[in-house]
């Protein structure tokens, strides 16, 4: 039995993971609410939550096909509460939003998700129409001029920046690709994403993106859903999987746009994580950083209190401290760069599975009890700290 005012992630499920596959976005959401109520021993007359980020996004339906409502609707779900916006900080806020739900009693049983079809809506432009502008308007006005139209070029300024003032190597920054490379190959959801290993030579020699990311340095667009079932503590009894334990939430926003923020947010997320909990940074047996960007994990580990500001470089040299043996197991399924582009519910998934020593091949040693789980890195940030009790 769990504690009455604390709420717990009691499923986890993931659907296949690919790059422009057949099925439809609905139809891999089902697969994954399938799983996820399999995982934790629960039936869909049990739920009366569903939550999600950012909604349906009508005009950038890749982005994210799906909303709370087709999901309430297809399976029947007796919702008491519900939630799907992407006016919060970060995608992992909707697990946050979730537990603050069962804390409060508004539900017993949320499924959390996110489904992205970004990879096959590009094979599908009739379906799927791309975004199209005859004019810039809002935050674009401050960018697009400049032809700064992607984020890797505008979290390419924070890291020219580490190199610059800190002393950041192309050499050290390729340990967040090398890394997440090696355990996606052990990761049987990562088979159509990542298929060889990656050698320094070959990030090297990639071509360029945004200085300093190389093609290795970005994330890849997939087609996948993952879901989290959070329950409330006082409903453990009707769950039949290892409860985890939602022990802290934070998210911060510094400027909503991109235009002009100092510093990512995750350094902001990081101290107010902490203040939420009597764990601390020694107690983390492994992290789960986003990574849409390789630079974003050294963020989150300075953010967080792992290493001093300016010295994540440092810390990640040579991959031993970040590798599955090592000192703080880092994205240990291969994150968004080795196992595809999950925007963020994909790390939630992986902290449980670590956590629950449910991992196989990909499995850290010893008996890993407190993980923390991180999404967004811009102007807006979310993080979860998960604890087996």
């Amino acid at each position: 039995m769990g504690l009455k005012n604390e709420a717990y992630i009691t499923g986890v499920g993931q659907s296949e993971v690919g790059v422009r596959i057949n099925r439809s976005a609905l139809g891999i959401t089902m697969d994954a609410i399938k799983a996820a109520l399999d995982d934790a021993g629960l039936t869909l007359d049990q739920i009366d939550g569903v939550s999600t980020y950012p909604g349906r996004m009508a005009s950038f339906l890749g982005f994210s096909p799906i909303g709370v409502d087709e999901v309430i609707e297809t399976c029947g779900i007796k919702a008491r509460w519900h939630m799907g916006g992407g006016e919060l900080p970060a995608q992992l806020s909707a697990i946050a939003e979730a537990a603050n739900a069962v804390k409060t009693g508004q539900a017993r049983h949320i499924i959390c998700f996110r489904t992205v079809y970004e990879a096959a809506a590009l094979s599908r432009p009739e379906e799927f129409p791309p975004l199209r502008r005859e004019f810039v308007d809002g935050a674009s006005q401050w960018t697009a001029p400049f032809y700064a139209i992607s984020a890797a070029c505008w979290i390419a300024q924070y890291a020219s920046r580490h190199m610059k003032r800190y002393g950041m190597t192309r050499e050290q920054l390729a340990q967040i690709a090398l890394n997440a490379n090696r355990n996606a190959l052990l990761n049987p959801n990562a088979r159509n994403i990542t298929k060889k290993p990656l050698t320094m030579d070959e990030y090297m020699e990639a071509r360029l993106i945004s200085t300093p990311f190389c093609l290795y340095d970005c994330d890849r667009f997939s087609d996948a859903s993952t879901v989290v079932i959070v329950s409330a503590g006082d409903a453990l009894d009707e769950v039949t999987a290892t409860p985890i334990r939602i022990a802290a939430t934070a998210g911060k926003v510094d400027r909503y746009s991109w235009d002009q923020a100092e510093w990512v947010a995750a350094y902001a997320t990081g101290p107010d994580l902490w203040a939420k909990t009597d764990y601390k940074p020694k107690d983390v047996d492994t992290v789960q950083f986003y990574d849409g960007f390789a630079f974003f994990p050294i963020t989150w580990l300075e953010g967080l209190g792992f290493c001093e500001v300016g010295e994540g470089h440092k810390f990640i040299e040579g991959g031993h401290r970040i590798a599955r043996d090592g000192e703080l197991p880092l994205n240990t399924g291969g994150g968004q760069l080795g196992a595809g582009r999950l925007h963020g519910f994909g790390f939630a998934y992986e902290a449980v599975t670590q956590l629950r020593q449910a991992a196989g091949e990909r499995q850290i040693p010893g008996d890993p009890r407190v993980a923390v789980a991180t999404s967004g890195g811009g102007p807006l940030a979310a993080a979860l700290l998960l604890a087996k009790d």
